[in-house]
């Protein structure tokens, strides 16, 4: 009997600090390779493009894309003191 397992990928909502002390939110399945890209790539988000450097200040560990989304949106809808008071619960 062959047991094949199947792992899924891992999603993340993040939480940086731009380098004009406001926030962005995104998601992805690499943090580190969206930090690099957000830093010094033409892939990082337009509006982090202009706020560099950033830097990690949240993140939360989600199962699969959808539910990544879901947290996005709710986050996003989140007053600039609620992410704080977030990012304060994560440090």
């Amino acid at each position: 009997m062959n047991i094949v397992l199947i792992i899924g990928i891992m999603w993340h909502i993040y939480i940086l600090k731009c380098s004009d002390g406001s926030l962005y939110t995104g998601i992805t399945t690499d943090i580190s390779r969206r930090i690099i890209e957000h830093n010094s790539s033409p892939k990082g988000a337009k509006y982090t493009r202009g706020r560099r450097p950033v830097k990690l200040v949240y993140k939360e560990n989600l199962e699969n894309k959808s539910e990544a989304s879901k947290r996005e949106i709710v986050i996003k809808n989140m007053s600039k003191f609620e992410k704080l008071k977030l990012i304060n619960l994560w440090i």
